[in-house]
């Protein structure tokens, strides 16, 4: 920590990084968590419709005739991949 006195202006700084406001994962990427646990209906309503397309096809699709979707493409992995909120 050091002191900085100029004017009568006293400045606190610290030289540690502030690692308790980043969540560290394992790719090395430094996230900050900022959900909070209670949600706005906007908010809950957004991550519903998230979660609902967040799933395979279903396999009754795959076997149709003539289908070209192997899989879903718009797949989202909770630990790569944020929403951005």
């Amino acid at each position: 920590m050091g002191v900085v006195v100029s004017r009568k202006l006293v400045v606190l700084t610290w030289n540690v990084t502030s690692s308790f406001l980043f969540d560290h994962r394992h790719s090395g990427e430094r996230t900050v968590d900022k959900m909070s646990s209670h949600k706005t209906f906007r908010i809950k309503r957004f991550l519903a419709k998230k979660q609902k397309q967040n799933r395979p096809i279903p396999q009754w699709i795959r076997m149709k005739t003539g289908n070209k979707i192997r899989y879903n493409s718009k797949r989202r992995h909770w630990r790569r991949t944020k929403l951005g909120l």
